[in-house]
């Protein structure tokens, strides 16, 4: 049990900017096993994220209170997966082949690519979690990020990692059937209890739009860099958000 706590801490610190101490609980093979926690991870995120929303929406408009629900969650992650979506986009766009593309999503500069799509990111998640009734607001959140995560394991699982180091490396190695497991037990766990709110299908529908959306993600980048960095998981985390949101929306 402390092993699998350790994978957890581990998992949060990677995902977050909470001020965790893992120094004695960190080892490679731990590292390694730690996204079988990152959908967990993201389901704590999004209820901390709808508890700030239900707090806000108490004083202030819709609008405002989603805008610091999701404020919230770009200060609890660092804007990491955000981050990733930028480079992912800059990378692809401006890179006329993969070696140039990997060294444009390690340069820290954002450029046009980039700003545009981490702009329409989030306008779209504005968008339509605006469009959404207050009671959907409060399920949505934690239900997105906790399927976007795991769709970033999807990832990991399918694919393989293009760098010889960068922020994906620590969990390159690929996925167990543990981890597998884990994972689908957390996300079947946070769409039960989601069914209990929202109608079947729109959570159906949400499912859908967010596979659509990870596979485009992963069509968008995969063909030129043969596998996947630390940015596109970002990205398709992020694409995969956004996927849920507009699947809910089609559904009210």
């Amino acid at each position: 049990m402390i092993g699998e706590f350790a994978k957890f801490v581990l998992a949060a610190q990677f995902l977050t900017r909470l001020p965790l101490r893992t120094d004695r609980l960190f080892t490679p093979e731990r590292m390694a096993e730690a996204p079988r926690y990152f959908a967990l991870v993201g389901l704590l995120i999004g209820l901390v994220c709808t508890g700030i929303y239900w707090l806000a929406a108490l004083v202030l408009p819709h609008l405002m209170a989603i805008l610091i629900a999701m404020g919230t969650s770009l200060l609890l992650t660092g804007a990491f997966h955000e981050d990733g979506l930028a480079d992912t986009f800059d990378g692809i766009g401006g890179g006329l082949n993969k070696a140039r593309a990997l060294e444009i999503m390690k340069d820290s500069r954002l450029g046009t690519y980039g700003a545009a799509a981490l702009f329409m990111a989030l306008a779209l998640k504005a968008g339509a979690l605006f469009a959404l009734p207050p009671v959907w607001v409060c399920t949505a959140l934690p239900l997105a990020h906790c399927l976007s995560r795991g769709s970033a394991v999807l990832v990991i699982a399918t694919s393989r990692y293009v760098r010889d180091e960068g922020t994906g490396k620590p969990v390159a190695k690929g996925i167990s059937a543990v981890t597998l497991v884990v994972t689908c037990l957390t996300l079947s766990g946070a769409v039960a209890i989601c069914l209990l709110v929202l109608p079947f299908v729109a959570v159906v529908s949400s499912f859908v739009a967010m596979c659509l959306m990870h596979v485009a993600m992963r069509a968008f980048f995969e063909p030129k860099l043969g596998g996947y960095t630390g940015d596109t998981l970002g990205a398709v985390q992020q694409a995969s958000e956004i996927g849920i949101y507009l699947g809910l929306l089609a559904w009210l």
